[in-house]
């Protein structure tokens, strides 16, 4: 999860202003308790203030908290950057084992958010209203951050594939753009055998890109 929109911000945020007046959001303590949560609740939460701790290292939600702020100005946004991906989930895991110095909301990237649900390190925010959401999101950044009823969290943005080509040198050797995978592969053939030292792509080393094949091969 790496860029939020300010909606979404918005929505975190509001989900656990409204948490700070009945249970302290994403600690060890409650992980798992259900809890019901109204509008009039988290308004009530919004016009009485407090303070939320938000651990993030994504350069924009400085601006995000500032909106935030601007529009609930009793409620105190406090943004710390306890590092980068497995730094911070290290951080995350010893707060979360001691019991003290948890934050309200974490940025969590999908791939590690498993890991905390499974250990109950996470607090349920269906009861809060997080579910009202599910309409404003694709399928898969959902689902990424949902088990079976509970919603651990809102989308920060989603992945999708996107494969660019250089047209000039599919034209030069009269290639035709391929449009499927059958077609792509038949155009590297034509492309080498033009060029033998033109390559259709080239391998970055990316996991991701080949977890993502497998993914969309089912």
């Amino acid at each position: 999860m790496r860029t939020m929109t300010r909606r979404a911000m918005r929505g975190v945020g509001l989900l656990c202003a409204a948490a700070l007046s009945l249970t302290a959001c994403g600690s060890s303590d409650d992980a798992g308790s259900e809890k019901t949560v109204s509008g009039g609740d988290v308004r009530a939460a919004l016009k009485k203030g407090g303070s939320i701790t938000v651990w993030a290292w994504e350069p924009t939600l400085k601006q995000v908290v500032t909106d935030f702020e601007k529009e609930y100005p009793k409620v105190k946004v406090k943004l710390v950057n306890a590092g980068t991906g497995n730094d911070q989930y290290t951080a995350l895991q010893n707060a979360v084992q001691a019991g003290s110095g948890v934050p309200d909301v974490a940025q969590v990237e999908y791939y590690a958010l498993g890991q905390f649900a499974l250990g109950k390190s996470l607090q349920d925010l269906s009861g809060y209203g997080a579910s009202d959401f599910k309409r404003d999101y694709s399928p898969g950044p959902w689902n990424s951050v949902t088990v079976d009823d509970a919603v651990y969290a809102l989308p920060m943005d989603s992945g999708p594939m996107a494969l660019f080509f250089n047209k000039k040198v599919l034209d030069k050797h009269k290639i035709a753009t391929p449009t499927t995978w059958d077609e792509y592969l038949d155009a590297a053939r034509k492309l080498h055998a033009a060029d033998p030292k033109a390559y259709i792509t080239n391998d970055t080393g990316d996991a991701g890109f080949t977890t993502s094949m497998i993914w969309q091969a089912g």
